[in-house]
């Protein structure tokens, strides 16, 4: 096999969860040149990566642009395309492309997609998001199976406290799955008494509470300030999963999403659901009851783990 398309166009989360299948079919095709399709906003989530030889980044506003990635993908004659999102619009990028073949999934979000499909994988259920992408790399052809995160290092940007940190990211695609925003002053307080550590607030705004700071930044300011952070607080979002790439310590606050499916993978974070949650995907724009009932208490007593263990380190 020698051109490999790759569609996965977004969100954090999701591209993060697909990195292990694209190092699985790397790794199977050493020879391809991989190609990935994505958002131009997640592409920094790509930069370096020893697995993807080319990234097409995609800006939806940009009308022209969009001709000249259609001109770019007709030129590279791939011999497969692989729709790792399952969308309409995922599956009409890799369309575009004239692959011989094109695989996705035959559970697909949206079913019109499978009508562009010449090969369909139908994984297990319920199954990690991690191991779906990983059954569809393996109907693609993918005969091994790496589980490795390659994330780029990212670029400073926005003020960050000197010494030691806590991070947390307030915002989530769904109003759903957010904590309430009071929380975090209350988290603040909590971490701050207890260690001296300020709470971060990362945003794509200003977030800030009383003893909290905010952090605005890009996804490559959000990547160098995860790396830096001791410890990390996330709901079910991309900066939560892009934490556990990292191998970041903290906690994941779950409410109404299933953790078997969506939680953070093979990770150092404490998981934390209470056990009345009801599981759904409904996208309310206020926090579930199920978010609401996990307080700042009880999430700063599983964070407090790996804030006793940085405590250790300085010794």
């Amino acid at each position: 096999m020698t051109a490999i398309l790759v569609v996965r166009l977004g969100a954090m989360g999701d591209v993060i969860h697909t990195l292990p299948a694209v190092a699985s079919l790397k790794h199977s095709f050493p020879h391809s040149h991989l190609v990935w399709a994505i958002e131009s906003k997640w592409a920094p989530l790509l930069a370096g990566n020893p697995y993807v030889d080319e990234v097409i980044a995609i800006d939806r506003a940009d009308f022209a642009g969009l001709w000249q990635t259609w001109r770019r993908l007709r030129r590279q004659r791939f011999d497969l395309a692989v729709d790792f999102q399952g969308l309409t619009k995922s599956a009409v990028v890799a369309a575009c492309a004239a692959p011989e073949r094109i695989i996705g999934f035959g559970d697909s979000r949206e079913s019109p997609a499978r009508w562009f499909y010449s090969s369909r994988v139908l994984p297990p259920d319920p199954i990690h998001a991690v191991e779906r992408y990983l059954c569809l790399a393996a109907g693609a052809g993918a005969s091994s199976r790496l589980i490795t995160f390659p994330v780029s290092q990212g670029t400073p940007e926005g003020d960050l406290p000197d010494g030691e940190f806590v991070l947390a990211c307030p915002e989530a695609g769904w109003g759903s799955k957010q904590w309430p925003l009071d929380n975090y002053a209350a988290l603040g307080r909590l971490i701050a008494r207890d260690t001296g550590m300020p709470l971060v607030l990362n945003g794509r705004r200003a977030i800030a509470t009383e003893h909290t700071m905010a952090h605005v930044s890009s996804v490559a300011g959000l990547i160098h300030a995860t790396r830096r952070a001791t410890a990390v607080v996330g709901l079910d979002s991309g900066p939560l999963h892009l934490a556990a790439a990292l191998g970041k310590p903290g906690v994941a606050i779950f409410g109404p999403t299933d953790p078997v499916r969506n939680g953070p993978y093979q990770s150092n974070l404490a998981l934390l659901r209470v056990e009345t949650a009801e599981t759904t995907y409904k996208r309310g724009v206020a926090p579930m009851e199920s978010m609401r009932a996990i307080s700042p208490d009880m999430v700063f007593e599983a964070l407090r783990p790996a804030l006793v263990a940085t405590r250790q380190r300085r010794r």
